[in-house]
C-alpha cells in the first residue's frame, strides 16, 4: 500500500501554446502518483530554452520528480533535467536531439525563414492549431480552442525559434520518448529509439489518451528502484 509521502510525484508539460487541458483525460491513479501541472507563461523576448527552464523549475515542489512533456514542453522537460535531479524524463511527440528534427525546421535554422511566419494571426484558431499540432483543423473548433490557451504573438514567435535552433547537450540517461508514426511535425523516419504509438498524431495525448491510460502508469514505474 503506497503512503502519502511515497508517492511519486509527476509533473506534466504540455507543448506549444497549449494549456494543461491537453491532460484532462488522463488518469494516473492518485493512490500511486502525486499529478501536478505545469503552464506556459509568456517569456522574455530573448531569453534563451534554457534560461525559461530555470525558471519553470522553480515550479517543482518535490525532490526527484518524473518530469513528462509533450512537443515543445518535451524540450523544456529535457532542459530542466539538466537542473534538477528527476526519476524519469519522459517526452512525448517530441525530439531528444536536433537530428530528430525535420529537414524544413534545418533549412529554417540556416535560412531564419520561419521568422517570416504570420504569427501576428495567433487569433486565427485554424493557423494556430496548424502552429502547434502540424494539423488542419476544421471541425470542433471550439474543442481546439479549449486546448490552445496562449495567444501571444511574442510566445509563438520565441516558441517557433526556441524549436529551430535547439541542440541536444548530451545524453539523458533516464530519458524514454513515446511517439505516433503518423506525426505531421516530427514525422516517425527520423526519430530512433522510441516507444512506438500506431496511428499515433502529434495530437494523440488528446486523441490517443486510453492508449496513454493503459500504458503509461507502466513505463514510470518500470525499472523504478525506488519503489
Amino acid at each position: 500500500m503506497f503512503m502519502e509521502h511515497s508517492k511519486i510525484p509527476v509533473y506534466l508539460m504540455p507543448g506549444m501554446a497549449t494549456s494543461s487541458n491537453i491532460f484532462d483525460n488522463l488518469v494516473l491513479l492518485p493512490e500511486i502518483f502525486d499529478v501536478n501541472f505545469l503552464e506556459w507563461s509568456i517569456p522574455e523576448k530573448n531569453i534563451s530554452l534554457e534560461e525559461y527552464a530555470k525558471l519553470m523549475c522553480k515550479h517543482i515542489r518535490h525532490e526527484n520528480p518524473v518530469l513528462i512533456g509533450v512537443s515543445l514542453g518535451g524540450l523544456l522537460v529535457q532542459e530542466m533535467s539538466r537542473i534538477i535531479k528527476t526519476r524519469k524524463v519522459i517526452i512525448i511527440s517530441s525530439v531528444k536531439s536536433e537530428k530528430e528534427l525535420p529537414a524544413k525546421m534545418h533549412f529554417a535554422r540556416v535560412t531564419k525563414v520561419h521568422k517570416l511566419l504570420p504569427t501576428g494571426m495567433v487569433n486565427n484558431i485554424e493557423l494556430l492549431a496548424k502552429y502547434a499540432f502540424g494539423e488542419a483543423v476544421t471541425k470542433r473548433l471550439d474543442l481546439y480552442e479549449k486546448y490552445l490557451s496562449v495567444r501571444d504573438k511574442g510566445y509563438i514567435d520565441w516558441s517557433v525559434d526556441r524549436v529551430v535552433n535547439w541542440k541536444q547537450r548530451g545524453t539523458i540517461s533516464n530519458l524514454v520518448h513515446i511517439h505516433g508514426d503518423k506525426d505531421p511535425v516530427f514525422p516517425i523516419r527520423n526519430i530512433s529509439n522510441c516507444i512506438t504509438v500506431k496511428n499515433g498524431t502529434h495530437t494523440m495525448i488528446i486523441h490517443r489518451f486510453r492508449w496513454f491510460n493503459e500504458h503509461l502508469p507502466k513505463i514510470i514505474l518500470e525499472n523504478d528502484s525506488s519503489i
